[in-house]
């Protein structure tokens, strides 16, 4: 919902970001990767209780999720261009952090605080519903000529749930986990209403 605005006011400071990681073995997909492994480490600390640790892998890993794309472009103006391996890789690395990390807290909160699991199930039904529909979108609107070209790798229609308020309720329940189930549902129903308006609006983009 927020995402177009923190891009414009993220944009100067990650583009100077990129500017120092512009070395010769730093790269794009390196940056990915990290980001992943970061996504990765902290679903396991959640899973095993260890919330801060979670919480701060977390935030770097969405730090490196908001840095390989300014570098990626940065390096395309030097003729360096990417033919879609990067995007394809990041918005997949993206899916795997997204749901492991749902799956590490749910894992988390059971153990620790007797939490019940199907509030995440719910999450991960809306994130599967979600992602089904915006990556459609974006596959027929490429082949079709009608993309959004707003600079990154895919054609992403807006919505309530965007990348910003899934940082924000991630971090949420790590800061909160006693309390994460009663999160989890509120937040897959935020993550469906998101998706009933990606679905309309790419529906109607295409007709």
């Amino acid at each position: 919902m927020i995402d177009n605005y923190l891009r414009g006011w993220l944009e100067g400071p990650l583009d100077r970001c990129a500017r120092t990681l512009d070395k010769g073995p730093i790269t794009p997909d390196r940056i990915t990767a990290a980001g992943l492994a970061l996504g990765l480490g902290s679903a396991l600390a959640a899973g095993l209780q260890f919330w801060w640790l979670a919480l701060v892998l977390w935030i770097l890993s969405r730090i490196a999720d908001g840095l390989d794309g300014p570098l990626a472009r940065r390096r395309a103006t030097h003729g360096n261009v990417d033919g879609g391996a990067g995007g394809f890789f990041d918005i997949t690395a993206d899916f795997v952090v997204y749901g492991t990390t749902v799956v590490g807290v749910a894992v988390g909160a059971s153990a620790g605080y007797d939490a019940p699991w199907w509030p995440f199930l719910l999450v991960l039904l809306a994130y599967y519903i979600n992602g089904t529909a915006f990556l459609a979108f974006s596959s027929i609107a490429e082949r079709n000529g009608r993309q959004i070209d707003d600079g990154r790798s895919l054609s992403f229609l807006g919505g309530l749930a965007e990348g910003a308020e899934t940082i924000a309720v991630h971090s949420l329940w790590l800061l909160l986990p006693g309390i994460s189930p009663q999160i989890a549902v509120v937040w897959a129903a935020v993550v469906a209403i998101s998706s009933g308006q990606r679905i309309i609006a790419g529906y109607r983009a295409l007709s």
